[in-house]
């Protein structure tokens, strides 16, 4: 990239990230007051984008493709879940002890499959999701097996907003933990070390070569990212109150994966947009047709995929183009 394409793409940043930014956080605190009714469905998507929007930091920025990222998110999910359950109900210090957790397990595993690419990577973290699994299955006496774990009581927030059966105190408090973490990742990617794993995606070996330890800060990002997918996992946790066997499961982590892919990997937005329709797609066709809903889930999936390549973002950037052009 010469230095006038950098500048442009500079600049073009600057001018989406002007009214983008904003637009989320108005459109969530909308929906607190416009859509009390599906408070509870909001605050599962939310805990979905900051998944999603931790998977786009490997898969989006870094190039790193997994299929293992359930893995983290289901420990986060468990180590909130269990720490509510032994009697630590203060949610703040539930969520963090979920994220070092995860943070703690990514750098124990990236150590080890981040020295392979390719199929050799994605099979190590399947290989992980696999495990854990059956670990948390096997462990009937304290997970609560395939029955999951039940007794999750968390305490009110900061000792004032208590979790209610309509999630008014449980969507604010998701929205509050996202905001902050967004605030977090869009610090990484739009600083040198952000910027540096963007060309660590595109020629790793150019970047070697320039002195960048490629091993080093893809080790840093994959840390930061399994750390975010259990704030993610203890998050789901704490607003459900209940943690299911399938938070380790391979459909979560492909079901995130598709939600980056429809949204946009690698534009710090496409998390949000891809989130949102996944799971509004999947409530509403589940309402409309209960038996068939996969069947009209998948050709809405299909669609979306073939005629709108490069997600939603994708769509509004070829658009924003297009006008550009023709002004």
């Amino acid at each position: 990239m010469t230095a006038r394409e950098a500048a442009i793409a500079k600049l073009m940043t600057r001018r989406r990230l002007h009214w983008v930014e904003l637009l989320p956080w108005a459109i969530g605190i909308g929906v607190y007051f416009l859509l009390p009714d599906y408070l509870q469905l909001g605050g599962q998507i939310l805990s979905m984008i900051l998944f999603a929007l931790s998977l786009d930091l490997l898969l989006g920025y870094t190039g790193i493709v997994t299929l293992g990222h359930a893995a983290f998110f289901g420990l986060g999910a468990y180590t909130a879940g269990l720490l509510a359950v032994a009697g630590w109900h203060e949610p703040i210090s539930g969520l963090l002890a979920a994220a070092a957790a995860s943070a703690t397990l990514g750098l124990i595993m990236g150590v080890v499959i981040l020295r392979t690419t390719g199929l050799a990577l994605l099979m190590l973290g399947m290989a992980i999701t696999l495990l854990l699994y059956e670990v948390a299955n096997s462990l009937n006496w304290l997970t609560g097996g395939a029955d999951g774990l039940s007794g999750v009581e968390i305490a009110p927030v900061l000792g004032r907003f208590a979790f209610d059966m309509f999630g008014r105190a449980s969507y604010l408090y998701a929205l509050a933990v996202l905001f902050c973490a967004w605030l977090l990742v869009r610090r990484i990617v739009h600083a040198p070390f952000g910027r540096s794993l963007v060309g660590i995606r595109q020629n790793p070996r150019r970047m070697t070569a320039m002195g960048v330890s490629v091993f080093g800060r893809r080790l840093i990002v994959f840390v930061i990212s399994t750390g975010l997918a259990g704030l993610a996992g203890g998050l789901s946790a704490q607003i459900n109150q209940f943690v299911s066997l399938e938070v380790l499961s391979f459909d979560l982590s492909g079901t995130v994966l598709l939600m980056l892919v429809l949204g946009g990997p690698g534009r710090l937005y496409g998390a949000f947009l891809g989130a949102s329709v996944l799971m509004i797609a999947q409530d509403s066709l589940a309402k409309e047709n209960p038996v068939f809903w996969l069947f009209w889930l998948g050709l809405f999936v299909i669609a979306m995929v073939l005629f709108i390549p490069g997600g939603v973002l994708g769509l509004l950037g070829r658009l924003r183009l297009r006008r550009e052009g023709g002004a």
